[in-house]
């Protein structure tokens, strides 16, 4: 008996899709990805053109846009100089205009952003770690843990991605916020202004300075509690938007123009949240700066908890409410221009 031959496409079931010298995974269409793994293909995007699969590229372009978002504090380097250095001079910057015109008067144009070359450092590793790290917590723990219990903690996997992210991310931007806050809470003439020069002076004195992981601590106690803060109230306040407000359990009824908007919306209320819980840390951190010799509890009964929680606010929520707002934005229109999707909603 003979039997009838087989197609080609029988014969070589998976082979057929690729060329033997180009990787499978470079030939599928964009809405396919290859799993090396087991060696299957999956879909990678729905019918909205989103990603589901969260593969290396997703987290490598999360990175990317978490370090475009910290462009927005560039910018602001001005009116974090004055905010750091009242904190730490209270007597010498009486207020926030005090303290631009004396600096402007002093040192001009430049004196204003003294400190930027640390600040671009420091925040765009800080932030691109920071939200690439808490998308692949939160998307491996919604994933892997039972299913009712992930629906009924979502705070909780917020809270536990959003901290651990920020745990690592703050380990890379502690040198360069070191450099930052001496730069900008020195006294003029007192400490080198320009980047090269401060670097190698904290270098050189880096026993005396506690550089390069001096402030780990204080940073982590600032960072922390405010990235917590800030993620999980931001969750939560566009899924209020969504379901509450705009009526829609599919975020994708609206267009980007409208999911934009929602995550500034959202940004701004969350970065209003997490200034006011951080500021009593980040307060210690620039005192700490001038005073190197003081514990943190010798700080605190120096200036006092009322002067702590309160000094600097003002400024500090114009400049980290409205900033942490901006960087939502900007990180949520990368990830739609690249495809990803805005973030939250989805519940």
């Amino acid at each position: 008996m003979t039997f009838p031959e087989k197609s080609y496409r029988q014969r070589q079931p998976e082979s057929w899709l690729a060329s033997p010298r180009m990787p499978l995974q470079h030939q599928l269409p964009n809405n396919v990805f290859y799993d090396r793994y087991n060696g299957s293909l999956n879909k990678q995007k729905d019918s909205n053109g989103v990603y589901q699969q969260k593969d290396d590229f997703y987290y490598a372009k999360c990175l990317a846009g978490g370090a475009l978002s910290s462009s927005v504090r560039w910018v602001f380097t001005p009116i974090d100089f004055i905010k750091t250095a009242s904190q730490a001079n209270p007597n010498r910057y009486t207020s926030f205009a005090n303290g631009l015109s004396v600096v402007f008067r002093e040192q001009g144009v430049s004196g204003l952003y003294r400190g930027l070359t640390p600040t671009v450092l420091a925040y765009s590793t800080q932030s691109g770690t920071k939200y690439a790290t808490y998308e692949f917590l939160k998307y491996n723990l919604q994933e892997n843990l039972d299913s009712e219990f992930a629906a009924r903690h979502k705070s909780l996997i917020y809270m536990i991605s959003a901290g651990c992210a920020e745990a690592v991310a703050d380990v890379l931007m502690c040198p360069w916020e070191m450099l930052k806050v001496k730069l900008q809470t020195s006294h003029f003439g007192e400490f080198p202004s320009h980047f090269r020069p401060a670097l190698a002076t904290m270098i050189r004195r880096r026993r005396e300075y506690g550089f390069p992981f001096g402030s780990l601590k204080p940073l982590w106690t600032r960072q922390i509690i405010g990235t917590v803060t800030n993620f999980v109230t931001f969750e939560h306040t566009v899924n209020g938007i969504y379901h509450h407000i705009l009526n829609t359990h599919n975020k994708n009824d609206y267009s980007a123009t409208t999911q934009l908007a929602v995550t500034f919306a959202a940004g701004f209320v969350s970065g209003t949240a997490a200034t006011i819980v951080s500021h009593p840390a980040d307060s210690l951190l620039s005192l700490q700066a001038r005073y190197p010799d003081k514990t943190p509890r010798e700080i605190v009964q120096l200036v006092g908890w009322k002067n702590l929680a309160t000094q600097g606010l003002v400024p500090r929520v114009a400049l980290t409410g409205t900033t942490i707002a901006l960087q939502w934005f900007l990180y949520d229109s990368f990830k739609s221009a690249f495809g990803l999707g805005t973030t939250g909603g989805t519940d």
